[in-house]
C-alpha cells in the first residue's frame, strides 16, 4: 500500500477548484464551435448543451465540453434567436463568449456569456454570396447580375394580360397556402382563378430537390399556366436555406412560365426571390398582386371602352350632320331640277303650239290654192282634196297631242327618278349606307374580319365587326 496519507474526496475537489479558480477567475473567453446535445427547460429558462470542434479534414470530434447558459446568458440567447431568426438547436455554428468554473458537486462548467449574432448571420450571407457567385458562373447564358439585380430568363418573360391558371408549389398544411387561396377566391373584384396544387416540403436544404421536381412536374403536364407561384408560411431563417439552393435558384432562373414567390420572410430576400420572375414577402401579397395585376388590365379595359363609346358619338355627330347636309343639298337640287325642266317643257310646249300654228297656216293657203284649183277641176277632185287635208289635219293634230304627252312624261319621269334617288327612299326599300372610318363603303374590298363599320338604316344607326368575309364574283341580284 502506497504510504502517503489518505484525503477526502472534498479535499481534491477543493483543490482542483481552487487551482481553476486562480487560472479563469474573472475571465472569459470567445470560442467558435457547434452545438450538440441542446436541451431546453422553459419553466426556469435554463440551455443544457455541448459545445463541440470537428476535423475540417476528417470530419471527427477533436474537442468538446458540456456547457449551460442561465440568467443573463440564456436572455442572450433569446435575443439571438429574435434577431436572426435562427432558434438555438443543434447542429449550428456559433460564436459564444463562455466563463470556465468548476463546482465540487457539479464539476467542470462552461458558462454562456454573450452570443455573436452577426457571426452566424454572417456565415449565412456568406454560403448566399458564394451560392450567387457560383449561379452566374456556371449559368451564364440565363442569369446575369446588371448592377444590384440579377437578370434571369424567368424574370424577362412578360406575364400575361390576366393571370387566371396557376400552379402553387406548396407544403398541403400550409397556413400561409389557406391565406393565398382564401385571399383570390374572395377578391372584391370577383375574378375566378384555376389554382391546381402541387404539394411538396418546402422546408430543410436537402428537399430543394423535391420542389425542384414540382417544377419538372409543373413543366411535363403541359399546362398552360400564366404563373407558377411558390409559397410557404412564415419560420426561421434557417427554415428559407431551402430557396438559398443552387439547385432550386437554377431551376427558377430557368423555368418557362414566370415565377411569383410569396415565401413569408420580412427581412431578407433569398436567391429564389432574385432568380424568379417577381418577389412578394408573404403569400398574401402574392395574391394581391395577382389581383392588382388583372385589376390593372381591368381598368385598361374599361378605359378604352369609354374612349370608344366617346369616339362613337363624335363620328356620329359628325356623320349626321353630314348626312343632314347632303339631305338638304339633294332637295335643294331636286327642286332645281324640276323648276329647269318644267320651264324646258313649257318652253317645248310653246314651240309646239307655234309650229302648229304655222303649219296649219301653210295647209291654210295650200287649201286655199287647192280650193282655187278645185273650182276650176271635177267635183271628184274637190272631194279627195278635201279628204286629204281632213287627214293631214288629224295628223297634225294627233302629232301634237303625242309630242306634249312625250314631254310631259319625260318630266314626270324625271320627277319619279330624283324621288327615287333620294337616300330616305332608297334606305326604306330595304337598302342600307355603310360607313367605315367616315366614308361610304362602295364595295367589300377594304373590309377584313375584325374590321369596325357603321350600317346607318331608316330608324338606326349600327355599329358592328366584320367576323368572317365571303368574296362573289358573280353579279348582285339585279333590283
Amino acid at each position: 500500500m502506497n504510504d502517503s496519507p489518505a484525503i477526502k474526496l472534498s479535499a481534491l475537489t477543493s483543490k482542483i477548484q481552487q487551482a481553476l479558480h486562480n487560472v479563469f477567475a474573472e475571465q472569459s473567453y470567445w470560442v467558435v464551435a457547434d452545438v450538440t446535445n441542446h436541451s431546453f427547460y422553459q419553466q426556469k429558462g435554463y440551455h443544457y448543451f455541448d459545445l463541440v470542434e470537428k476535423d475540417t479534414q476528417a470530419g471527427g470530434i477533436v474537442a468538446k465540453v458540456a456547457a449551460v447558459a442561465w440568467g443573463n446568458g440564456a436572455t442572450r440567447i433569446k435575443e439571438f434567436e429574435i434577431v436572426t431568426g435562427q432558434p438555438f438547436k443543434n447542429d449550428i455554428h456559433v460564436l459564444i463568449r463562455v466563463s470556465v468554473s468548476y463546482h465540487q458537486v457539479h464539476g467542470l462548467q462552461i458558462s454562456l456569456l454573450d452570443i455573436d449574432t452577426s457571426f452566424t448571420i454572417g456565415l449565412l450571407e456568406q454560403q448566399k454570396q458564394q451560392t450567387l457567385l457560383r449561379l452566374t458562373s456556371e449559368c451564364a447564358d440565363f442569369i446575369r447580375k446588371v448592377g444590384d439585380r440579377y437578370v434571369t430568363k424567368n424574370n424577362q418573360l412578360p406575364l400575361r394580360a390576366v393571370i387566371q391558371r396557376l400552379a402553387v408549389i406548396t407544403s398541403g398544411n400550409s397556413a400561409g397556402y389557406q391565406d393565398f387561396r382564401h385571399t383570390l377566391e374572395h377578391n372584391h373584384f370577383g375574378y375566378t382563378f384555376i389554382i391546381d396544387n402541387y404539394f411538396t416540403v418546402v422546408q430543410g436544404e436537402a428537399k430543394a430537390e423535391l420542389v425542384q421536381q414540382r417544377l419538372i412536374d409543373i413543366y411535363n403536364s403541359q399546362v398552360p399556366y400564366d404563373a407558377v407561384v411558390i409559397i410557404r408560411g412564415g419560420g426561421a431563417q434557417t427554415d428559407f436555406l431551402i430557396f438559398d439552393t443552387f439547385i432550386l435558384g437554377r431551376a427558377v432562373a430557368k423555368f418557362p412560365i414566370p415565377v411569383i414567390t410569396g415565401i413569408g420572410h420580412q427581412k431578407n430576400e433569398t436567391i429564389t426571390d432574385m432568380m424568379a420572375h417577381t418577389a412578394t414577402k408573404t403569400p398574401t401579397k402574392a395574391a394581391e398582386l395577382i389581383i392588382a395585376h388583372n385589376r390593372g388590365f381591368e381598368e385598361a379595359l374599361i378605359s378604352m371602352q369609354q374612349n370608344i363609346v366617346i369616339r362613337s358619338q363624335q363620328l356620329f355627330s359628325g356623320h349626321f350632320q353630314e348626312l343632314a347636309s347632303l339631305n338638304s343639298s339633294i332637295i335643294n337640287q331636286s327642286r332645281t331640277l324640276l323648276a329647269n325642266h318644267k320651264e324646258e317643257l313649257h318652253h317645248i310646249k310653246n314651240t309646239v303650239l307655234q309650229h302648229a300654228a304655222a303649219a296649219t297656216l301653210n295647209r291654210h293657203r295650200e287649201l286655199i290654192a287647192t280650193s282655187n284649183a278645185v273650182l276650176q277641176r271635177p267635183r271628184i277632185m274637190v272631194s279627195n282634196r278635201l279628204n286629204d287635208l281632213d287627214n293631214m289635219v288629224d295628223k297634225f293634230r294627233s302629232f301634237s297631242r303625242m309630242y306634249i304627252q312625250s314631254k310631259r312624261g319625260q318630266v314626270a319621269h324625271y320627277d319619279t327618278l330624283f324621288k327615287l334617288m333620294s337616300p330616305a327612299n332608297i334606305l326604306k326599300r330595304g337598302f342600307a349606307m355603310i360607313y367605315q372610318d367616315g366614308q361610304v363603303l362602295s364595295n367589300a374590298s377594304t373590309l377584313q374580319p375584325g374590321s369596325h363599320i357603321t350600317v346607318v338604316l331608316p330608324d338606326a344607326s349600327l355599329d358592328a365587326t366584320i367576323t368572317s368575309k365571303t368574296t362573289t364574283h358573280e353579279p348582285g341580284t339585279d333590283i
